[in-house]
């Protein structure tokens, strides 16, 4: 389908695919480790560095291995286990899209992520990344590769970089390429992370840069459902109904992330550039239709370019934000991906 024919029909969801369960045979007790793989990796931009990648592996260590990537807040802990039983960044997906019963979920932490590598990082540098945890773990290849956001976006690098190595790909809410529009929405959060640096109050920055971030992340159909009360005044000031919402979240954020790991991250989003046709793997793209971050014709043209390609469009007010938070839909979209690549039976520890 292409965009014209979606957008004709304004087709409220185009999957078209029967999910099939996995086998019922009663699986092995899921196993989880974490570990950090050192490397010496050429970034494309920023010269060389000495690494230390870290990673977690959570399900049977003889089951197919998925590797699970989100967006530039996500980590290598993608849900629980009882090694590790804090939630994951993905827990929703938990047996839902995800089942560490019957699938080994790898994930990293992203290079730059604890602020330590102060340097120019390009999406191409967290494929190669990748590759390097998997030579280190003896893992030729993996089933499948479910990427979410920035995790889409390098999904579609490693796919590009090393075809080898990966069964099939699910990119989801990430296209080859950042909107120009993206890109200008993410230069100013980056703007108003500098203006906190200058007036030595980086946190300050960095929360509004997050507050930004939010507005892109959701949709103004979410907002006026959550938000409609009338604006108070205090102080002398005037309040909307939205501004303790944005607030907690930026608080949350600024808590776990540093200023540096935002920047680098950030522009690692609009450097991103792949060219469609030199991905060769089968990859589901999945849209959502109101996503304002990563509009839906920017996705059906990563697909129609694709040279094995389908595209999925959900409906959903949560916007870019909807991989989170539309468990079912993400999900089944999920699973009919991995039940088309465990037929292959590609991936698994070497």
């Amino acid at each position: 389908m292409t965009f014209a024919a979606y957008t004709e029909s304004h087709a409220a969801d185009v999957r078209a695919f029967e999910c099939r369960p996995f086998s019922s045979d009663i699986p092995a007790p899921p196993q989880a480790v974490r570990g950090r793989v050192p490397a010496r990796l050429r970034l494309r931009h920023g010269g060389e560095h000495d690494l230390q990648i870290a990673y977690e592996l959570v399900g049977p260590a003889d089951a197919p291995v998925v590797l699970a990537a989100g967006g530039i807040s996500a980590h290598r802990h993608v849900i629980a286990s009882d090694a590790f039983p804090e939630a994951g960044w993905w827990q929703s997906q938990s047996g839902v899209g995800l089942d560490t019963a019957r699938l080994r979920v790898l994930a990293i932490d992203w290079l730059g992520a604890d602020g330590r590598l102060d340097a120019v990082i390009d999406s191409a540098d967290q494929a190669d990344a990748i590759a390097a945890v998997l030579d280190a773990l003896g893992i030729a290849a993996v089933a499948a590769f479910v990427g979410s956001s920035y995790g889409a976006m390098v999904g579609l690098q490693f796919a590009a970089r090393h075809p080898r190595r990966v069964g099939r790909l699910v990119a989801i809410s990430g296209a080859h390429r950042s909107h120009p529009y993206a890109s200008a929405w993410r230069a100013l959060q980056r703007q108003a992370v500098a203006l906190g640096q200058l007036q030595c109050d980086e946190s300050q920055g960095l929360a509004l840069a997050r507050q930004l971030a939010m507005l892109s992340y959701r949709t103004p159909a979410e907002f006026a459902e959550r938000f409609d009360a009338a604006p108070t005044v205090a102080h002398d000031r005037v309040r909307v109904a939205a501004e303790d919402y944005l607030e907690h979240c930026a608080a949350t954020w600024v808590a776990r992330t540093s200023p540096t790991a935002f920047l680098r991250l950030s522009e690692s989003i609009d450097l991103h550039r792949v060219e469609p046709r030199e991905v060769g793997v089968p990859t589901t793209v999945v849209a959502i239709a109101e996503d304002r971050l990563v509009p839906l014709e920017d996705l059906f043209a990563l697909s129609e370019a694709l040279p094995r390609g389908e595209i999925h469009v959900l409906r959903s007010k949560f916007g870019h934000d909807a991989f989170l938070i539309e468990t079912r839909a993400i999900g089944d979209v999920i699973v009919g991906a991995l039940d088309a690549a465990l037929q292959g039976a590609c991936g698994g520890a070497a």
